[in-house]
């Protein structure tokens, strides 16, 4: 009798592994709380994450809190991701939130997204050298994408076993990315590089607006067919916002649609952050990855934009180069206040939306070149 008590309290089913787990879930939520790093993610991930480590007593034949337990809430909110559906519906918020206008007026500015790639192929390097599987390093290397959506898309179709820890490494980085970006930028570039006030864009018409979500659609489906539900995804969220006539689509895709999505994406995943998933050799060594990567996307737009700076004859301020990697609106209000701090007047911020959005494009078509040939 005594036995079928205890058997009937998770407390005396906890192992240390789990109570480990619980201890980073409520690290990760004093960092939502407390220091408001991507409080919107990084609240229903720790919250998801405490869930799956609390052990469910056996005797009460119930599903557990995790998102592999069968039958139980979380399971079936995780099948948005097992299925695909989170990531691209993502990118269609995103699209309604994306002006294009500073990459349709100032083309070059790809340029800087193409560089801040560099993360990418640093960390599948890097990965294939530590020992992991091709498929496992190519899902690794997306976080160098800086973009959570792109990220997990890429880890369920390459690595489903590594999607707990890079999506939360992705997610991570990015909400440091005011930590990691300003020294990088600091040291690659020159004082009087950093106060060079850029040109106003060219103004772009709506016509201009409309063509280039509908010509990008197609010119993926075309060419790169496996990136293309990603990319329609966004374009179409962006035809959405420019054509004019859909204005209850955009308020309802910029708010309540985005808030739940995201806050969905967070708990599942969290869910999946089981202590046998987490707490692995390849768990420290994807953080490190995590971090080579965005410091070598950093240092690739960068140094993308010191060249156009040259090029230009001084046109390009290299501060906006941190923007090459797609993590949106972040890293280009790093450039502004970066920016400001070496010269008030001056404004980068949609000077840097350019190279972001190129880097969005750039990264989903990069994940699925991978998911073409790492795929199984």
């Amino acid at each position: 009798m005594p036995n079928s008590l205890l058997d009937g309290i998770g407390l005396f089913q906890m192992t240390v592994p789990q109570m480990m787990m619980i201890l980073i879930s409520i690290l990760l939520a004093y960092l939502a709380i407390k220091k408001k790093y991507e409080p919107l993610l990084l609240l229903p991930i720790a919250f998801g994450m405490l869930l799956a480590n609390l052990p469910m007593p056996q005797s009460l034949g119930l599903p557990g809190f995790s998102a592999y337990d069968e039958g139980g809430l979380l399971y079936y909110l995780y099948q948005g991701i097992a299925k695909g559906v989170y990531p691209p519906l993502i990118f269609l918020c995103l699209g309604v939130m994306t002006d294009f206008g500073p990459l349709i007026s100032n083309p070059k500015s790809a340029f800087i997204g193409l560089g801040g790639q560099l993360g990418i192929f640093a960390a599948l390097g890097a990965a294939l050298l530590l020992g992991f599987k091709p498929e496992e390093a190519a899902a690794v290397a997306i976080i160098g994408s800086s973009d959570g959506p792109t990220a997990i898309f890429a880890a369920k179709a390459l690595a489903e076993d590594l999607l707990p820890t890079i999506a939360i490494a992705a997610y991570s980085y990015m909400a440091l990315i005011p930590i990691i970006q300003p020294p990088i930028m600091r040291m690659l570039t020159t004082s009087k590089e950093r106060v060079i006030v850029m040109p106003e864009p060219k103004r772009v018409t709506q016509r201009q607006r409309i063509i280039f979500p509908v010509a990008m659609t197609v010119v993926t489906l075309l060419l790169v067919p496996s990136a293309g539900l990603l990319i329609s995804m966004l374009m179409l969220g962006n035809l959405i916002k420019e054509s004019g006539v859909t204005e209850r689509y955009v308020r309802s895709l910029q708010n309540e649609a985005l808030n739940i999505l995201t806050l969905l994406i967070g708990i599942s995943i969290g869910a999946t952050a089981t202590a046998e998933k987490v707490l692995t050799i390849k768990t420290i060594m994807i953080i490190g990855l995590g971090l080579l990567a965005f410091s070598f996307g950093t240092v690739g737009g960068v140094l993308i934009a010191k060249l156009l700076c040259k090029l230009t004859g001084g046109k390009v301020n290299p501060l906006i180069g941190n923007s090459g990697v797609s993590a949106m609106p972040m890293a280009a209000r790093v450039s502004q206040k970066l920016g400001q701090e070496y010269d008030p007047n001056n404004y980068l911020l949609m000077h840097a939306m350019g190279p972001i959005v190129s880097s969005t494009i750039g990264s989903a078509i990069i994940a699925g070149l991978f998911i073409a040939y790492f795929g199984r």
